[in-house]
């Protein structure tokens, strides 16, 4: 079954671009390259980051949040893991069990820096789950082999 897309693809890549040239302008700010790796693990724990990527409009984040995880539901359908990015969206994905009723077998949560650092490669699984900023449980839980989506 195709999921049911929320947000348009125009205002979804619209979002995308948005929270690319933020995570750009951090670099450059840092005096790094745009495509370095090297800040994940401070990106994912940083309050300034936290803040910073909060005083992104809100409508902005929510697109791509949700837009993204509209993206990895079309990429590995199924109902076997839960993806939860609190306040902003939350998803099903990846074939396996099914499962009807409460909690899915495995889980993923993170906060919506964690998840657009993710989605865009300015981190990666390894660094998130090692930073502690990213939950997630289950045998199915490990989504590196489909990130980054952008």
């Amino acid at each position: 079954m195709a999921i049911r897309r929320k947000t348009s693809e125009a205002d979804g890549m619209a979002a995308v671009r948005e929270v690319r040239a933020f995570f750009e302008e951090q670099h450059v700010a840092a005096g790094e390259p745009a495509d370095s790796h090297a800040r994940g693990e401070y990106l994912l724990n940083s309050p300034e980051m936290e803040q910073a990527f909060a005083a992104l409009p809100r409508s902005v984040r929510v697109a791509f949040v949700r837009f993204t995880l509209e993206e990895l539901a079309t990429l590995a359908p199924g109902n076997s893991v839960e993806v939860r990015v609190p306040p902003l969206g939350v998803t099903q994905c990846v074939a396996g069990p099914r499962h009807t009723r409460g909690t899915p077998p495995s889980v993923v949560e993170a906060r919506p820096l964690v998840w657009a650092a993710l989605m865009l490669g300015a981190c990666s699984w390894e660094q998130a789950v090692g930073a502690g900023a990213l939950d997630a449980s289950g045998e199915r839980s490990n989504l590196s082999a489909l990130l980054p989506l952008f």
